[in-house]
């Protein structure tokens, strides 16, 4: 499943800044252990909301892809004042705790060798900072130097993986599009390019004709004008066929699609022997309704049912994104619209309860009349 939106920049930023909670932990049980005077405590707790500050946006610009290298230099200089001036005692360990939390900052700017050499470097200048002291704790603390910002890294890392699932499926919507509208252009090349061509010589030889030979002006323009319906002929019966679809096909394609984006979809059988302008508008329906799912929606699953009733025939298509879907209903939909209006049937689209968003068309049909 992919997910879509906002929802997952912030909760990949969160994950990214819990480290500043444990840098503040350390903080406060310094202040609380080792008590000095309130104005340097005031100032201690001023330059761990800067230093805060800077981290999560260090943090945001990783995720929108850049770097703030300023903001990690300032954070670098108040770790380091911290780490120095609230030394009461001779036990740096909870100030230090900003050490590994910077480094975590770090590794988001740098590439992963340079950041690997910053981990490398605070978890040094610990053990030399606490030379001689208990060799657990600073076990702990070189672990935590590599941990935490690798962690970072990684959850950075799985970020751009959605990013490119989701760059990935808006892709293939739009391949699929383009490739049918290449083999319509294809097809209706194929279909009256020749007699257009055959259309404007002829229609240059009657011109040339006019002036000196009439009979023979006037014979080429009654070729161009047969020449003219056929290729008319030709051209609606392309659109009639490009128009005309298979709607079990259809609906069969539509969940291949779906689901190939992530997106759990279920599909009702549609009633067999349905009128070929009935079939075709359900077709449209699904296929819009899929469309919008795929460009405009979060949705993470979709539902397609028919509903047989006394003298009509209903298509639902409900999916649960309707929260991220854009507001107000595109031209695609209004086309629909339009179409269920000239088979005298119903078309409703928009959001109802439960967060679900519904495209439906009611229209008049029977198996009895079918059938007769």
């Amino acid at each position: 499943m992919i997910l879509r939106g906002n929802v997952p920049r912030m909760a990949t930023v969160w994950a990214l800044t819990m480290g500043v909670a444990l840098a503040w932990t350390g903080a406060v049980r310094g202040l609380i252990e080792h008590p000095v005077g309130a104005w340097r405590a005031a100032g201690a707790i001023a330059a761990m909301v800067a230093f805060s500050v800077f981290y999560v946006r260090i943090s945001r610009a990783a995720v929108a892809g850049g770097r703030r290298w300023v903001d990690l230099a300032a954070a670098g200089v108040i770790a380091l004042a911290l780490v120095a001036l609230m030394d009461v005692g001779g036990e740096p360990r909870l100030w230090a705790l900003l050490g590994p939390i910077w480094a975590s900052a770090a590794v988001l700017v740098m590439s992963p060798w340079p950041g690997m050499l910053v981990c490398a470097a605070v978890a040094g200048g610990y053990l030399v900072l606490t030379l001689g002291t208990d060799s657990g704790t600073a076990f702990t603390y070189v672990t935590l130097c590599f941990g935490i910002p690798w962690a970072n890294r990684l959850q950075l890392w799985f970020w751009k993986i959605i990013q490119q699932a989701e760059a990935g499926k808006k892709a293939q919507a739009a391949l699929a599009v383009a490739e049918e509208r290449l083999r319509f252009s294809r097809d209706l090349h194929d279909l009256v390019g020749h007699s257009l061509s055959v259309i404007a010589v002829k229609s240059e030889l009657a011109v040339k004709l006019a002036g000196r030979d009439q009979e023979r002006a006037g014979n080429e323009m009654a070729e161009v004008r047969t020449l003219a319906k056929q290729a008319l002929g030709e051209i609606r019966s392309a659109v009639q066929g490009y128009r005309s679809v298979d709607l079990a096909a259809e609906l069969r394609a539509m969940r291949q699609t779906l689901e190939a984006a992530g997106i759990a979809c279920s599909v009702d059988e549609p009633p067999r022997d349905l009128p070929a302008e009935v079939a075709t508008l359900l077709a449209w329906v699904a296929r819009e309704g899929t469309t919008n799912v795929l460009r405009h929606s979060g949705a993470t699953t979709v539902a397609i049912t028919f509903d047989v009733r006394e003298g009509e025939l209903e298509l639902l298509m409900r999916n649960d994104g309707a929260g991220e879907a854009g507001a107000g209903n595109g031209t695609g939909l209004t086309g629909l619209a339009e179409r269920v209006t000239t088979l005298r049937g119903e078309f409703r689209a928009g959001p109802e309860a439960g967060g679900h968003f519904v495209v439906g068309v009611v229209v008049p049909w029977s198996r009895s009349a079918t059938i007769g």
